[in-house]
């Protein structure tokens, strides 16, 4: 845990002695600063919002944010999570890593080329995660009218895992990621497990209890 400590106008007259014993022993008016994530499981700060357990995924719910499960209609597996709001959407996905290296720097190029692929553009550029991609893709409406869609696509290395979180709507057009969507990005755990898993293989979202139980019909 970090401390800030509070400067003193006499700081320049204590001793070395006294210097190194307060250097070591933090002030009785530190401020702990706050933990920031996204976190591993094993290191969710205690006594923090309370978070939905998704398996692979703890997600805190945001105010104003609608929380939904993308599904896999044939196999019935939940693929992603979205927390959709009035002015954006972020979907985010985990996936197994190596305990050592840089997952998110060897996938970002694999994305860059398939968005090139599929007719649309990824600019890299740095952001508040570190490297991200600012991706531009046409869609076609409904209507057969064309457009394009913005989308924000960063990734965080973690202990033997990487989330990757794309922002959709005002978080992917702004400059930077506005504030309150850069706190639901961190405030997000991963579990991992102990199991061995393929590099890349996402891991399992499974979906809450509360949302699969279907009330019996009442009794007439």
């Amino acid at each position: 845990m970090k401390f800030r400590r509070k400067s003193t106008p006499d700081s320049a007259d204590i001793s070395a002695e006294e210097t190194a014993t307060s250097a070591a022993e933090p002030d009785e008016g530190a401020v702990a600063e706050p933990a920031v994530g996204p976190f591993d499981a094993d290191d969710l700060p205690e006594g923090g919002p309370h978070h939905v357990d998704l398996g692979s995924l703890l997600v805190p719910p945001m105010p104003g944010r609608d929380l939904r499960l993308q599904v896999n209609e044939k196999t019935g597996e939940v693929q992603a999570v979205l927390l959709a709001g009035p002015d954006g959407a972020l979907e985010i996905r985990a996936f197994a890593a190596p305990r050592n290296g840089d997952l998110w720097g060897e996938v970002r190029p694999q994305i860059a080329a398939d968005m090139t692929r599929r007719g649309g553009t990824a600019t890299e550029r740095e952001g508040h995660f570190g490297p991200e991609l600012v991706c531009q893709m046409p869609v076609r409406g409904a209507d057969g009218a064309t457009g394009t869609q913005a989308s924000r696509i960063i990734g965080v290395n973690g202990p033997r895992w990487l989330l990757r979180a794309t922002f959709m709507g005002r978080p992917a057009t702004e400059t930077e990621i506005p504030q309150d969507w850069i706190d639901t990005v961190t405030a997000i755990a991963v579990r991992r497990g102990d199991g061995p898993m393929p590099v890349g293989e996402p891991l399992p979202v499974v979906m809450p209890e509360s949302a699969r139980r279907v009330d019996p019909p009442a009794d007439s």
